[in-house]
């Protein structure tokens, strides 16, 4: 009865053992474990698994209160396979800066199975041995920096740097006596050519801007109110300076009053009037005039800059008979 009672405890103590037999067998090692301060060095831990397994390899940080930097993390490595069982190795480059005995401890990897999830860790605990280079102070005296050394100014250093300058300054020199013998010839002087292009003339300004208008095709897009705003500003903006007039701070009631004491063509007063009044009806009383009197007031009011721009007098010339 005792003897058929031992055979399933044998048989559970196989399954015990064949369960930790298949457990993944973590190791790990230093490449090189002795080594000089600053140098670099390889932390290898390697893994022997199933491979239905899962194993998660450490994270590797920078620690031991700055004596150990992390340099790179190289990619996971298939070191060997056969069958269902596989080898496989993390590599971490690191950096040594403390001198002495560093001790690395046990390299862990995380274990994950349908049962459990456990820390596996190499079986022995991994020791750095770090060096630094021994200064005889016997043999080798220590100095000081030495103070910087002022050398005595020669004047061949210079001496390039010279004559180019004086042979540029002569060529601008000899550019500038030509330019103003060049104007003086044709009655200009030197200090004109920095002098401020004279304003435009009003008029001049005013069909530039009506020309603007035409092509911004405004009353078009049925923006009548911002059309006809534009076109008595350029109005009000060429009467202030034809005339000195202050149009753009006066109603177009205001304008027109004052305009009468200005000589202008009798067409010119009425179209002036028919501007401002379709402008005041398009912006106050929302009134949306047809295309032909949008068309209509932009060549009124092109036309009344034409006619009434200052008439240019042409300089008298004498027959030679």
């Amino acid at each position: 009865m005792k003897r058929l009672l031992l055979i399933p405890l044998f048989v559970l103590l196989g399954l015990v053992a064949a369960a930790q037999s298949d457990t993944p067998i973590v190791r790990a090692r230093i490449e090189p474990d002795s080594l000089f301060i600053g140098d670099q060095f390889d932390f290898v831990i390697e893994v022997e698994k199933d491979l239905v397994q899962t194993t998660l390899f450490p994270e590797f940080t920078s620690g031991k209160e700055g004596l150990i930097e992390l340099v790179e993390v190289m990619p996971i490595d298939t070191l060997e396979r056969d069958g269902r069982k596989l080898k496989i190795a993390q590599r971490y480059r690191l950096a040594a800066f403390q001198e002495g005995l560093i001790n690395m401890g046990k390299p862990g990897v995380l274990y994950a199975d349908k049962n459990r999830v456990d820390t596996l860790y190499a079986p022995d605990s991994l020791v750095l041995k770090v060096a630094t280079f021994q200064i005889d102070s016997t043999s080798q005296s220590i100095y000081d920096l030495k103070p910087q050394l002022t050398l005595k100014f020669k004047m061949a250093e210079i001496r390039g740097y010279l004559l180019w300058g004086l042979l540029v300054a002569a060529v601008i020199a000899a550019a500038i006596y030509g330019l103003h013998r060049y104007l003086e010839a044709r009655g200009r002087h030197l200090k004109d050519l920095f002098k401020p292009a004279p304003p435009e003339p009003p008029h001049v300004v005013a069909i530039k801007a009506l020309e603007a208008l035409h092509h911004q095709k405004m009353w078009q897009n049925n923006k009548h109110k911002l059309y006809y705003s534009t076109l008595t500003d350029i109005l009000r903006t060429y009467i202030a300076g034809r005339w000195g007039i202050g149009a753009m701070e006066m109603t177009s009631e205001e304008i027109l009053k004052a305009m009468c004491s200005v000589e202008i063509p009798d067409k010119a007063r009425m179209d002036l009037t028919s501007i401002l009044m379709d402008g005041d009806l398009v912006k106050f009383a929302k009134f949306t005039p047809e295309a032909e009197q949008n068309e209509s007031d932009y060549t009124k009011a092109y036309y009344f800059v034409e006619e009434t721009k200052p008439v240019e007098v042409q300089p008298a010339t004498e027959d030679n008979e």
